[in-house]
């Protein structure tokens, strides 16, 4: 079973309404990402910080997959299907898709202040001060923050490099490490660029440009998929 690897970014998210960081309302566009985004903001004003985070997480809650998301889970019939999203809500996984990666974090859960390994689910979109873990800590959402390390590129590059076709969708590839994801998958192997503003990329071969947005390009890329032999 051939296996297609996926990097999805904020473009496929946001037709289902949820806007990227730097797109917040009135309120949150006086702030500067230091000042609700870094260890420093957390540590220096964390409740700001978590009311940022809640006012994001409600529209995640609130929000449900578009076509592209759903179109991926399509391709699970045929492929082996690796996602990895540079998004932190869970709408691949809520439209169903078994395998997905996230290396920014999640935003649906926590973690310990005291200890980094112990992770737990919300059941609501609030996390407030106060809240404390089983050991007795302070809960932080589950967000790589600027500055912290993507401990999660090093899986992720590995699946790139035995990846048989690769999917770009809903990211400029601007963002490192996730846009070095593309030059760690064969050159041979073919992959696609879904976005209406995706360009050809320099040095990357086997790229087809798809410059629509994320439920039409890529509902129209996995219907062909899925009629080749």
């Amino acid at each position: 079973m051939k296996r297609i690897v996926v990097l999805s970014g904020a473009g496929i998210s946001a037709e289902s309404g949820i806007p990227t960081f730097r797109d917040g309302d009135g309120l949150w566009n006086q702030y500067r990402f230091e000042e609700l985004a870094t260890p420093q903001a957390f540590a220096r004003d964390p409740g700001l910080v978590l009311d940022f985070y809640n006012w994001r997480r409600k529209i995640v809650v609130d929000a449900q997959p578009n076509e592209g998301h759903k179109a991926l889970v399509k391709l699970e019939r045929k492929y082996e299907v690796q996602i990895i999203t540079q998004n932190v809500d869970d709408l691949h996984e809520r439209a169903g898709s078994k395998n997905v990666v996230h290396l920014h974090g999640e935003i649906r859960k926590a973690r310990s202040t005291a200890d980094p390994n112990l992770i737990v689910d919300l059941d609501s979109w609030e996390l407030n001060l106060g809240d404390m873990c089983e050991k007795g800590s302070q809960l932080r959402p589950h967000i790589v923050w600027f500055g912290e390390a993507v401990t999660m590129i090093v899986p992720a590059l590995k699946m790139a490099e035995t990846a048989d076709l690769l999917i770009v969708v809903g990211t400029s590839l601007v963002v490192y490490p996730a846009a070095s994801l593309v030059v760690y998958v064969r050159p041979d192997k073919p992959k696609y660029y879904v976005d209406p503003k995706a360009y050809p990329v320099g040095g990357i071969q086997n790229l087809q440009v798809i410059q629509k947005n994320a439920g039409e390009g890529l509902s129209e890329l996995v219907e062909e998929l899925l009629s080749k032999d």
